[in-house]
This record gives structure tokens, C-alpha cells and sequence, in this order.
């Protein structure tokens, strides 16, 4: 019984004890270049543009000294060069306000984070102000509302902008592609897709492929390797019942053998 009890107490100690004390990892040199993005964001949000300026121009030292290091692909490089260009542009041009150098550091930092992350993604928290442009872009073409309709849309490809890069390295070239068709269609023939009778075809077409993505991205926070602690030890606590209860069986088919031998 003293054995089938510390099995238990494992079990339960390894699902009620937080995570980081079952496995702590040390810091590696993406971690903190994924750290050195964030930054770079909370000190744009904070109106402190010499600061992130600093910071994404040490990222870029960095990351040259990593990717010699780790291998990256030709996109991954491209997209993470791009975004890292960008957010240095807009810090950099005072004619920008604050939204627009947040928005453009934003991309950067959700580029970043795609990158490192083996779970879920930040950009996928963007879902529901994603999702609420978009309906917004749905509601005014369904009232016929043109002028409406142009900002709301204008709003929705805003938004998505800052998430296209990241999603590009999270999803297979061809959805990717086919997501970017439907809104590039959207985007320059605005005025013909209103006026059109494909209007709420094209729109809900776009509106299943957007909850599609957000859908597939979601997965369990848990990480895959507690999950596997967690059944091994489960298995391990069912085999030693099982042997428990065979033992025990057999001690009372014996026992009862032994006293009709007895008899």
C-alpha cells in the first residue's frame, strides 16, 4: 500500500506543481532576441523611440552573430529582415505618429515571437480585433453603405498588415497565398465587389478562411513533454494497481487451496 500511495502523490505533485518546476530551461540566444523585440515594442508604446532605436540596431548585431550560428530559411530570413527594416524606418520618421510606429514594431515583435515559439503564437491574440474589422467590412456591405465599407475596410487591412508576415511562417505557402488572394481582391477592386452580386460570397468566403486560421493556430497551452510525464506516471500507477490486485487474488486463491487441502 506504501508503494501504491507514493505512486499517487508523484502523480498528483506533477499536475498541481507549476510548470517552470518541472522543467526550467536556461535562456538561449533566440529566447533573448525574442526578449530584445519586446522591448524594442514596450519602449515605442512608451514614446521612448531613441531607446527602441538602440534596441532593434543591437537586435540586428545579434542576430547576424545567431544566424551565423542557427540555420534559418531564405523566408524566415526574408520576412524577419523586412519587418526589422521597417520598424527601424518608422522609428526613425518623425512624420510617423505613435500608432503607426507601434503598428510597424508590432509586425517586427509578432515576426520574432513566430519564429521562437513552438506553441501558440502571439498573433493569434489578435483574432478578435481582427475579427471585429472584419465585421465591420461585413455589416456596411451588407447596409450598402459605401463610404462605410471603404474605412471599415481600410481598418481590417490595418490590422491584418501587422500579422501577414507572421502568418507566412505559421502556415503552409498555400494557404498563405490563398488568404492573400481574396484580401488583395478585396483590396483593389473594392468599388466592383460592392457594386457586385459576389459581395457576401467573396466576404463570407474570406470570413471562414480568417476563423480557419485562428482555429488551427489554437492548441493546448500545456507543454507536450508535462503531458508525457504526466501519462507515463499515469501508466506506471495503473500497472502497479493491476499487480497489486493480481497479487492479491492469487494470495486468496492459495490461501483458499491451502484450507480445502486442509480439510
Amino acid at each position: 500500500m506504501k508503494l501504491i500511495q507514493f505512486f499517487i502523490t508523484l502523480f498528483l505533485f506533477l499536475i498541481l506543481v507549476p510548470h517552470p518546476l518541472i522543467a526550467v530551461e536556461s535562456p538561449s540566444p533566440i529566447n533573448e532576441l525574442d526578449d530584445l523585440s519586446d522591448q524594442a515594442l514596450q519602449m515605442t508604446k512608451a514614446g521612448r523611440y531613441e531607446e527602441a532605436k538602440h534596441l532593434l540596431v543591437y537586435f540586428s548585431e545579434e542576430f547576424a552573430s545567431l544566424s551565423a550560428q542557427q540555420s534559418f530559411s531564405m523566408d524566415e530570413l526574408r520576412i524577419l529582415t523586412i519587418s526589422h527594416n521597417l520598424a527601424l524606418e518608422s522609428i526613425n520618421q518623425s512624420s510617423l505618429d505613435l500608432e503607426q510606429k507601434v503598428n510597424a514594431v508590432t509586425k517586427f515583435r509578432l515576426v520574432m515571437d513566430a519564429l521562437n515559439s513552438q506553441h501558440q503564437p502571439l498573433w493569434v491574440e489578435m483574432e478578435d480585433p481582427i475579427m471585429e474589422a472584419f465585421n465591420g467590412v461585413k455589416v456596411a456591405a451588407e447596409n450598402g453603405n459605401v463610404d462605410e465599407y471603404q474605412t471599415t475596410l481600410n481598418v481590417f487591412l490595418s490590422k491584418y498588415n501587422i500579422i501577414q508576415p507572421s502568418i507566412k511562417l505559421d502556415i503552409p505557402v498555400e494557404r498563405a497565398q490563398s488568404l492573400d488572394a481574396r484580401i488583395t481582391y478585396l483590396d483593389h477592386y473594392r468599388q466592383d465587389v460592392l457594386e457586385g452580386q459576389q459581395t457576401m460570397s467573396e466576404l463570407t468566403a474570406l470570413e471562414t478562411d480568417l476563423q480557419k486560421l485562428f482555429e488551427n493556430m489554437t492548441e493546448d497551452e500545456a507543454d507536450p513533454s508535462l503531458w508525457w510525464v504526466i501519462i507515463s506516471t499515469g501508466s506506471i500507477i495503473v500497472s502497479t494497481l493491476s499487480y497489486v490486485g493480481w497479487r492479491k487474488y492469487k494470495g486468496q486463491g492459495e490461501m483458499k487451496k491451502s484450507e480445502r487441502q486442509k480439510n
